[in-house]
C-alpha cells in the first residue's frame, strides 16, 4: 500500500537530495583548486574551511527544496513544473549564500577571500546533478508502475462526467500509477462498465468497503443532482482515516485553473481565472503596449508613408477606412486600417466577410491583406488604449451578436484589450477560418497571460503572423 511506504519514499528521497548537494559541493571544489584546469597561483583557503560550510549548505538547501515543493508528490505532477522549481531553488539558494558572505565579511576576515567563483561552479553543477537525479527517479518510478508496482487504489463514488473524465485521463497515463477499484451509485445499475472499470453498487456500500482498508484514495465525482450527500460522504471517508478528495461535475462551468478567494472565512471560487484583471499585471501590459506601439508607428512610418501613397494613387476614396468593432468589456471603438476595397455604400459593406476573389478587394488590397500590412494603423488603437499588441482580434458588433448566441464563452475574450496579434492568429486561425477554434485560443491565452507569454507570441508573429493565406 501507497501510505504504507510513502514515508520511506520521502525519506530516500531527502537524503539522495542531501548527498547530491554535498557531492555537488566537492566536485565544485575539485574543479576550482585540485583538477588541471584549477588555477594553481590563485590562492584559496584551507581544505577544512571549505568543507565546514556543508554543515549549513546541505540542510539550507533542502529548506529551500521543500519551500519550493519538490517534495510534492511526482505522480501527476508536470516535469515543466518540477524543473523550473529546481532552477528557483538554486537561484535563490545561491543569492542567499552570495548575501551570507557578504554579511560575514565585517565578522571573518576568511570569509572575504572565501571563492565567490567556486560557489558559481557548484550553482551550475548542483542543478544539473539535482535535475538528473530527479528525472532518474521519476523515469524508475514510471517502470515501476506500468509493471504493477507502486499503485495507489482509488474507488469513484459517483457516476458522472466527471468520473468518466477521471477515468480517461488515468488511462491515458499509466506511469502515473493510478489502480481504479470500481465505481459506487445509486443511479447507475451495478455491472455497468466504462473502459474496464465497473459499477460495484450503490454509494451505501462504503458502510462495508472502507473498514477492509484496502484503498489508498476516495474520489469523489458525484453527478450535480447527488449533492446533496456530498457532506455525508466526506464525512465517512475521512471517519475512516482514507485520503479523500473531490473531483467537482461542472467542468463545462468553471474552467482549469478557477481560483478561490477567502471572504471573512467563506471560501469563493472564481469561475474563470484572469491574469489580466490584475492591477500591476495590466499596468505592466498597458506599458508594453504604448512603448511598442510608439516604437513601431516612428520605425515604420516610411512603409506607412508608402502604403498610403499607394492607396491614394490606385483607387478612389480615403486611405485610412475605420469600422466599429467590439472591445474590452463590450465597448464599441473605431478600428483603423489601410483601406483595401474599393468605397462601397453602408449597407453592402455589412453584408458579410471578404471571400476568394472578392471583387470589390483592389489590387493593392490584396496585396495588403496577404502580408497584413493593412492593419498597421491599429498602432494607433493600441498607443491610444482601445486595442493591445497582443490579444483576441476584435469582432463587428453584428457578428458580436450573433456568436455569442451561437457559441459557448465567446463573450469570455471581452474580458481584455483586442490585439493587433494573438495566439490564435500565429496558429493559423485568421480570416474565413473556425471561430471555436479561434475561441479556444483566446480563452487559452487569456487564462494563461504572462509577459513572457506576449513577448513569445509578437516573436512568433515577426516569422510567421505576417502572411495570411485566409485573407482574400
Amino acid at each position: 500500500m501507497i501510505k504504507d511506504n510513502q514515508k520511506y519514499f520521502n525519506r530516500l528521497h531527502v537524503v539522495l537530495d542531501a548527498f547530491m548537494i554535498a557531492a555537488s559541493y566537492l566536485l565544485a571544489w575539485w574543479l576550482m583548486f585540485e583538477s588541471k584546469f584549477a588555477d594553481q597561483s590563485a590562492g584559496r583557503l584551507g581544505m577544512g574551511f571549505y568543507f565546514s560550510a556543508l554543515y549549513f549548505l546541505v540542510p539550507g538547501y533542502l529548506v529551500l527544496y521543500y519551500w519550493f515543493r519538490l517534495y510534492t508528490p511526482k505522480r501527476v505532477q508536470r516535469t515543466e513544473d518540477e524543473i523550473l522549481n529546481v532552477f528557483r531553488a538554486n537561484v535563490v539558494g545561491y543569492i542567499l549564500v552570495l548575501a551570507v558572505l557578504f554579511l560575514a565579511n565585517s565578522f571573518v576576515d576568511e570569509m572575504q577571500h572565501f571563492s565567490r567563483k567556486m560557489l558559481s561552479i557548484f550553482a551550475v553543477v548542483n542543478t544539473c546533478s539535482t535535475l538528473l537525479l530527479r528525472a532518474v527517479i521519476r523515469r524508475i518510478l514510471h517502470l515501476f508502475r506500468k509493471t504493477g508496482y507502486n499503485l495507489k487504489h482509488i474507488l469513484l463514488v459517483g457516476y458522472s462526467r466527471a468520473a468518466e473524465a477521471y477515468i480517461d485521463r488515468i488511462m491515458a497515463n499509466p506511469q502515473w500509477g493510478y489502480m481504479v477499484r470500481g465505481i459506487l451509485d445509486d443511479n447507475v445499475p451495478r455491472g455497468a462498465v466504462y473502459k474496464g472499470v465497473k459499477v460495484l453498487g450503490c454509494i451505501d456500500n462504503l458502510l462495508y468497503i472502507l473498514p477492509e482498508n484496502k484503498l489508498d484514495e476516495i474520489a469523489v465525482t458525484l453527478s450535480l443532482q447527488d449533492y446533496d450527500r456530498l457532506e455525508e460522504i466526506v464525512d465517512l471517508c475521512e471517519k475512516s482515516g482514507v485520503h479523500t478528495k473531490f473531483i467537482p461535475d461542472y467542468n463545462s462551468l468553471i474552467p482549469g485553473k478557477p481560483y478561490t478567494e477567502d471572504l471573512s472565512g467563506l471560501p469563493v471560487i472564481n469561475i474563470r481565472y484572469v491574469p489580466l484583471s490584475n492591477t500591476v499585471n495590466a499596468v505592466v501590459k498597458r506599458m508594453m503596449d504604448i512603448a511598442g506601439s510608439f516604437c513601431g508607428l516612428v520605425v515604420l512610418s516610411p512603409v506607412l508613408l508608402t502604403v498610403a501613397i499607394l492607396v491614394k494613387a490606385t483607387s478612389k476614396g480615403p486611405v485610412i477606412f475605420s469600422q466599429e468593432r467590439v472591445g474590452q468589456h463590450n465597448r464599441v471603438f473605431k478600428m483603423y486600417k489601410f483601406r483595401t476595397m474599393r468605397v462601397q455604400e453602408e449597407t453592402e459593406e455589412k453584408k458579410g466577410w471578404t471571400t476568394r476573389n472578392d471583387p470589390r478587394v483592389t489590387r493593392v488590397g490584396r496585396f495588403l491583406r496577404r502580408t497584413s500590412m493593412d492593419e498597421l494603423p491599429q498602432l494607433f488603437n493600441i498607443l491610444i488604449g482601445n486595442m493591445s499588441l497582443v490579444g483576441p482580434r476584435p469582432e463587428r458588433p453584428q457578428y458580436v451578436e450573433k456568436f455569442k448566441e451561437e457559441i459557448p464563452r465567446y463573450m469570455i475574450k471581452h474580458q481584455v484589450r483586442p490585439g493587433l496579434t494573438g495566439w490564435a492568429q500565429i496558429n493559423g486561425y485568421r480570416g474565413d477560418t473556425s471561430i471555436r477554434k479561434r475561441i479556444e485560443y483566446d480563452i487559452f491565452y487569456i487564462e494563461n497571460w504572462s509577459l513572457g507569454f506576449d513577448v513569445r507570441i509578437l516573436f512568433l508573429t515577426l516569422f510567421k503572423g505576417f502572411i495570411n493565406e485566409n485573407a482574400y
